[in-house]
């Protein structure tokens, strides 16, 4: 499965600025219904993808809606905070996406095929992470890949665990993103613990669908609300 970068694409980010831009300066005030993707697309001399990610950035921006049936409507000039920390935001809620599709099955598989050495080696990774929540954002993320890489090792999937160490890089970029785009480290520093817990409660239990209950429920949109 091809992995796209954390950050949008040079193309996607022009697109979306220009379409602020047009937003900001009133060709479409609040309200309008802006044009469809093929004439978005012949106007800013793009695809209709390139369009249909920078309506996405747009979104996460708060400055349009989509309305289903009805088409994409201005609901702001301005965006709710900066542009450039929206375009990251958007791109970080695409790493979590293949995220969940590539974990939850695999937190589901370790919870029927562990062993007694991977309960131990998934409670050593949860000490580690537990002894990180003292350290800076990048050691603390390192120690929770390294505790979900346990997780996924104990799947016993070759597929699942390549797919995982494929994506690790983009992750740890993503998760370096997350931390530095919202405050979850400063009310707490070992942000998730009692999530990981449950998580290695289940996967030692060998219930499946409560490991893979437990693992969406974290790895579910940081940004929703």
């Amino acid at each position: 499965m091809p992995l796209g970068p954390v950050r949008p694409s040079p193309l996607v980010e022009q697109a979306a600025e220009r379409l602020r831009a047009y937003i900001a300066d009133g060709h479409w005030p609040v309200g309008t219904r802006l044009p469809g993707e093929t004439t978005l697309a012949k106007e800013l001399g793009v695809g209709r993808s390139t369009v249909r990610e920078a309506l996405r950035a747009l979104a996460g921006a708060g400055l349009v809606r989509p309305r289903q049936g009805a088409g994409v409507f201005v609901t702001a000039t301005e965006p709710v905070e900066d542009w450039p920390a929206r375009l990251r935001r958007a791109a970080v809620t695409d790493v979590y996406e293949v995220r969940m599709a590539v974990e939850v099955q695999a937190a589901r598989l370790a919870a029927r095929r562990r062993t007694p050495d991977d309960i131990a080696a998934i409670e050593s990774a949860l000490a580690g992470r537990r002894a990180a929540a003292d350290a800076d954002d990048v050691a603390f993320v390192d120690a929770d890949i390294a505790f979900h890489a346990a997780v996924v090792a104990a799947a016993h999937n070759p597929v699942l665990a390549d797919l995982f160490a494929q994506f690790t890089p983009v992750l740890r970029e993503g998760l370096v993103e997350l931390l530095a785009l919202t405050d979850l480290r400063d009310h707490d520093p070992n942000t998730g613990d009692e999530a990981h817990e449950a998580l290695v409660r289940a996967v030692a239990a060998g219930d499946a669908e409560r490991a893979a209950e437990v693992l969406r429920a974290e790895l579910e949109d940081p940004f929703a609300g």
